[in-house]
């Protein structure tokens, strides 16, 4: 049974998901890519991104957070994602040009649910990934990328106010969250009005490596009495 979980989500000390000001320059906002200093030195990064830039090299790190990347990409059957998570672009859409951040071979290899307010065709890209456009909001996109997915999980990319939309709905199965050791002081707060126990979520593991703080958020019943 498909289950929808945010993977390999990275987050400061203070809760910032992103920084302030993003921008074709700075994808995830002023500092934000601090947050991933974790994954990017990885096996599983480096292997991705040798991947779309058509290369062949395999290099990167190993030990705990490399575990948590490799696992983050195994048995996902589909995406979903914001629209700021693919494009800095806002409002209706100049033109159909951008294709993501990600180059002619995106990660993905499955297709992906961009929500956004403002239709566009689908695209089709290299190595099996297609970005699909909804406009009905965060459960339809659920419901499209569940058939999609067979069984297999779904995994809810970003950004922050998507995830938050998520878990408001309590719709997110699991969580990942990776809290590097930086303070972003603004940005997107994660967790901001948000109390993750009243919603059903408990913190099931809590695993430091040397860049990152790793704890994994799974939803439970609530009992009559409100206890977890």
């Amino acid at each position: 049974m498909s289950k929808l979980k945010v993977l390999c989500f990275g987050i400061s000390v203070d809760g910032f998901g992103a920084g302030a000001d993003q921008s074709l320059e700075s994808p995830l906002g002023k500092n934000g890519m601090a947050l991933h200093e974790w994954f990017f030195p990885t096996n599983t990064f480096q292997k991705m991104h040798n991947q779309m830039q058509n290369g062949d090299k395999t290099e990167g790190t190993f030990g705990i957070d490399n575990d948590f990347a490799y696992k983050s990409f195994q048995n996902i059957g589909a995406w979903i994602m914001g629209r700021n998570m693919f494009t800095p672009e806002r409002g209706p859409w100049k033109d159909f040009s951008w294709k993501g951040w990600w180059g002619e071979n995106p990660p993905y290899h499955t297709s992906v649910y961009v929500l956004t307010h403002y239709a566009r065709p689908p695209i089709e890209m290299e190595g099996g990934t297609t970005f699909y456009f909804v406009t009905d909001g965060i459960e339809t996109a659920l419901k499209m990328a569940k058939e999609k997915a067979d069984g297999k999980d779904i995994r809810l990319g970003g950004g922050v106010e998507t995830v938050r939309q998520y878990l408001k709905a309590k719709l997110l199965d699991e969580m990942h969250i990776a809290i590097a050791p930086v303070l972003l002081n603004s940005g997107e707060n994660l967790f901001k009005d948000i109390n993750l126990n009243e919603l059903g979520y408990k913190c099931v593991e809590f695993t430091p490596s040397s860049k990152a703080v790793h704890l994994v958020f799974k939803k439970y019943l609530i009992t009559t009495g409100g206890n977890l």
